[in-house]
């Protein structure tokens, strides 16, 4: 006797998750082109309702932290890549900053979301898989008398990150370029920790 049962439905939280990824690629390409995207644009370029966008994020500033948490992890990776614990510290941390730099200065969002550490509820977060690696750069440094050994590491971690914010601020309000934000940054940040400044012309290029 033939079988009368439908056929099973497609589930519906692999649909949800096709339709949440289709909206947070939409939001990451848009946003980089224009950070002042609404929700109504983004839904539009996922090819989905405003109100589906809204039912995967509760808010633009949700979907923003969660572009922001998307750059963050490809960053991470490719720092990770970047034989961090290869050569001096000095220029292992460089490294480490042109990669986030490179990252960021494609998604302008991000750059903005990062001068408000609280913005969409994760930045501590977000900034916990950076700061590690930041503090183990900084800690060699210090072991290998590259970095000033006096204040803790934890103190010159924290000068580091304001330094990229303000430096993200900066290229944010249009007051400096992003390679003069670069230059900036990785100047500032040398200074800070004790270490001597980069000859011009040494530096890699942020682009």
């Amino acid at each position: 006797m033939p079988s009368t049962a439908s056929p099973a439905p497609r589930p519906r939280r692999a649909d949800a998750e096709r339709s949440r990824a289709a909206v947070l690629d939409a939001a990451t390409a848009l946003l980089a082109e224009r950070p002042d995207a609404g929700m109504r644009d983004i839904a539009a370029a996922a090819g989905v309702t405003r109100q589906t966008v809204y039912a995967h994020f509760a808010s633009r500033d949700a979907l923003v932290g969660a572009v922001t948490e998307r750059v963050t992890g490809e960053a991470v990776a490719a720092m990770d890549e970047a034989g961090l614990e290869e050569g001096p510290a000095a220029e292992a941390l460089t490294r480490l900053q042109d990669i986030g730099w490179r990252l960021f200065r494609r998604n302008p969002v991000v750059i903005q979301a990062g001068t408000d550490p609280v913005r969409g509820g994760s930045g501590e977060t977000l900034h916990e898989p950076v700061d590690a690696r930041l503090t183990r750069l900084v800690e060699r440094g210090q072991r290998d008398g590259e970095f000033d050994p006096a204040p803790p590491a934890a103190w010159l971690v924290a000068v580091v990150t304001a330094l990229g914010h303000a430096a993200g601020h900066e290229v944010a309000a249009g007051r400096m370029s992003a390679d003069e934000g670069a230059d900036a940054l990785r100047t500032a940040t040398l200074r800070a920790l004790g270490a001597p400044p980069p000859v011009p012309g040494d530096a890699p290029s942020p682009s």
